[in-house]
Parts: C-alpha cells; sequence; structure tokens
C-alpha cells in the first residue's frame, strides 16, 4: 500500500493545471512535467512500444504473454487537474486508520473535511486517507487512475504466471477542459476497446454519461446618461438577467440528479453596453439535450422581439457548440465490455455501482472515434476543489480490478456465463 501512496503524492506534487484560454495541446506547458515523467516510468517497470507525442499523450505497451488470439484492451487517465481551483503546491496528507470524525485540514484557515456533511466519508472508516492541507485540490481526479494503471501494469509485468492479452495504456492532457480526446490517435492505439479509471467511489461503473454543449449568449445595450436616460438606455445586464430568469426553474445542477438534465450559468460579465453569459447545457436524453438547445433559441428570439424597435437589430445573440454525447449508443452494441468490469469486481468482493455519468469523460468522445470506453472507479471524493480526499483502500482495490479484467479478457468467453 505504501508503493501506492508514494507512486501517487509522486504525481500530485506535479502541478497540472490545464488552461480553456489556450490554444495549445497541451494547454499548459507543466502537463509536460508529468507527461516526461509517465514515460521515463512506464520504461522502468518493463513497457515497450512508449511514447509522447507532440501533443502531450502518452502510450505504452504490455505486450500479450498467451498464444491464443485475445482482444487488444486499454486502460485510460488523464493527468492534468481542473483550472477550477488552483494545484499549484499541492500537500497531501496522509490520515492513517481514519476514526470516522472530523479531519482539520488547515487549522490556520479553520479549513474542515467533515463527515457531516460530506457523508461518504463514513464508508471509510478505519482506513487511510489522503487528503489536501485546504489550500488547493489534491488532484486524484486522475492522477489516482494514473497511479492504478501504472501500478497494476508494473504487477503483470512481475508475475507473468497470470495470462493476458495485449493491453494498451494510454495518458491524455486537457480532459478537464473537454479537449482530452481532441488529439488521442485511436488507430494508434490499436485496442478493440478500453476503460477509463477516472470514476469516483469504489464499485462505480459507468457506460452513460450527458450529451453537453456549451452556450456563449451576447447581450448588447445602449449607455446613456442615467440622468436622461429614460426610455433611452438599455442596460444589457438586464437583458441578460432576463435572459436567465427565462431559464425552467429548478433544472439547475444542485437541484437535479441522475437523469435529470440542466442548464448551468458558468460565467457572466459585462456593463451597460454589453454583457456576456456563459452556459452549459446537459442532459443524457438526445430528444431532451435537442429541447434544451431550442430552448435559449426560444428565449433570443422572446427578447430580440421585445426590443427590435428600440434597439433595431438582435438585442440577443447565441453560439451554442456541442462538447461531447452519451457514450451509451457505442457501448451497447459491445456491452460484454461493461460486463466484464462488472465480473471482474464481484470477484474481487467489489458491489458494481452501475449508474449514469452525471458530466463525461475522455471515454464518451474516444467512443465516438471508435473506442468504446466505460468508465471504472478511481477512488477520490468531492474533486475540483480543497475538499477533495481517496482512500488508499480504493486505489488498491482499483488496480486490482485491472489486472483482473487483464485476465478475464484472456479467457474463453471472457470469464463469463453464457
Amino acid at each position: 500500500m505504501q508503493h501506492i501512496i508514494d507512486r501517487f503524492v509522486s504525481y500530485v506534487t506535479i502541478d497540472t493545471e490545464s488552461d480553456p484560454n489556450s490554444n495549445t495541446t497541451p494547454s499548459t506547458k507543466k502537463q509536460f512535467d508529468l507527461a516526461n515523467k509517465l514515460v521515463d516510468e512506464l520504461k522502468a517497470i518493463g513497457m515497450t512500444e512508449v511514447t509522447i507525442d507532440k501533443n502531450g499523450y502518452v502510450m505504452a505497451t504490455l505486450p500479450a504473454n498467451v498464444k491464443e488470439k485475445v482482444p487488444v484492451i486499454g486502460f485510460v487517465s488523464h493527468y492534468d487537474t481542473t483550472p477550477d481551483f488552483t494545484g499549484k503546491n499541492v500537500k497531501p496528507q496522509i490520515v492513517k486508520n481514519y476514526d470516522g470524525g472530523d479531519i482539520v485540514l488547515n487549522k490556520k484557515q479553520n479549513i474542515v473535511l467533515s463527515p457531516k456533511y460530506f457523508k461518504d466519508m463514513l464508508l471509510y472508516k478505519g482506513q487511510t486517507l489522503i487528503t489536501t492541507d485546504g489550500t488547493t485540490l489534491l488532484g486524484a481526479d486522475d492522477k489516482a487512475g494514473i497511479t492504478e494503471i501504472v501500478t497494476a501494469m508494473e504487477y503483470l509485468v512481475k508475475h507473468p504466471e497470470i495470462k493476458h492479452g495485449k493491453i494498451r495504456v494510454g495518458f491524455t492532457p486537457d480532459e478537464e477542459i473537454g479537449r482530452g480526446a481532441h488529439h488521442f490517435d485511436v488507430k494508434k492505439f490499436g485496442a478493440d476497446w478500453a476503460y477509463t479509471m477516472d470514476g469516483s467511489q469504489i464499485g462505480e461503473l459507468e457506460y452513460e454519461n450527458f450529451n453537453a454543449a456549451g452556450a456563449k449568449i451576447t447581450c448588447r445595450g445602449k449607455s446613456v446618461h442615467p440622468g436622461y436616460a429614460k426610455g433611452k438606455m438599455i442596460n444589457s445586464m438586464l437583458i441578460a438577467n432576463d435572459f436567465i430568469n427565462h431559464l425552467p426553474a429548478g433544472e439547475i445542477p444542485q437541484e437535479t440528479k441522475g437523469y435529470e438534465g440542466f442548464f448551468h450559468v458558468t460565467g457572466l460579465s459585462g456593463s451597460i453596453e454589453e454583457t456576456t453569459v456563459e452556459m452549459i447545457i446537459r442532459d443524457h436524453n438526445a430528444k431532451k439535450f435537442k429541447e434544451r438547445k431550442e430552448l435559449i433559441g426560444k428565449i433570443a428570439k422572446k427578447i430580440n422581439k421585445k426590443f427590435a424597435k428600440q434597439f433595431g437589430a438582435d438585442i440577443v445573440e447565441i453560439e451554442v457548440k456541442d462538447q461531447y454525447y452519451n457514450m451509451k449508443e457505442k457501448v451497447k452494441p459491445v456491452f460484454h465490455i461493461v460486463e466484464i468490469a462488472e465480473e471482474a469486481m464481484k470477484q474481487l468482493g467489489i458491489k458494481p455501482i452501475i449508474k449514469p455519468i452525471r458530466g463525461g469523460t475522455d471515454g464518451c468522445q474516444l467512443s465516438y472515434k471508435g473506442l468504446p470506453c466505460p468508465n471504472i472507479f478511481a477512488g477520490g471524493h468531492n474533486f475540483h476543489g480543497k475538499y477533495e480526499y481517496v482512500p488508499v483502500e480504493s486505489m488498491v482495490k482499483a488496480t486490482e480490478v485491472i489486472v483482473k479484467i487483464a485476465e478475464l479478457t484472456a479467457l474463453p468467453n471472457y470469464g463469463l456465463k453464457k
């Protein structure tokens, strides 16, 4: 277990925050610091065909040790961390034999990780937790996944008695800003299917995710001296507020769950003359996803009609871009790849938690690029903030799941009951 802790800490202490405002890949040069370390480490543990391309995509091979023809499988994780919260100078704290009470992350700033608020913590009483020091995120999303993949490959190299087919591993930049699979060379990767190790709670197994789009709403206005503004001024900030108020009440992240979709305002900035609203649109159902995108167009049209005479042109302009789609459509035809992961968990005494992802992973984009790619737990909780933590035992179990999937895939009918 200490080996996994040491490896994980060595990854999270490298700053790999991505930048949505950058047009390069990776979006930040510092992501190469970890990418290059991974290249060296993969070579050191005995992997072959270890490569890194100009965009920071790392790939490697564990050759098959069986003569039979076995499908080539892959495991994928991303090494960037979200720009939502700083990932600079991460100082992990190791809490052994967690007692089920509050964990003081930062005494000076009175930052406490408490099971009264984060009830999932109680699932891990008696285990070893790795937390932040309250000033940064941890980076378990998705450096826990990388730790598990590298550790599993190292284990398989050292234990040739475990029979498996050819295994490919891939590590990507910029997943947190939606670009993790953009330059992923599926043909070069050469796997029949893969798994992203990018889930949360132990047991999670996901093959459904949101259909996703981003929207930019630009509201115009007219600035006039406020003392003489009657009938003349148009305040674009109030137009933006009106637009937001037209969205369905309650269809927001904090009031939805399961398969329920939402509209989420992520940014709002402006002045009297111009205000920009940034928003994401999410829904698992393709028809409802389409209707959500159409709705914001209808809202814009209604406001434009209201101000047509006074403004003389469209006062609201919208730009909508699809980001990714529900991988379910690509995974269901090859559903045995989910069943293999489920069987692996069951054989290891892990209760599978099959549920939709309320978000996306590299896997959803890779699935549409021809690489079906369900998502498996990596163990972390409370991603993207200072309350992030990961139980070490969950990382150990995720590592064992990878090994077991490799083993099952080499068996007749993948070890599944016919």
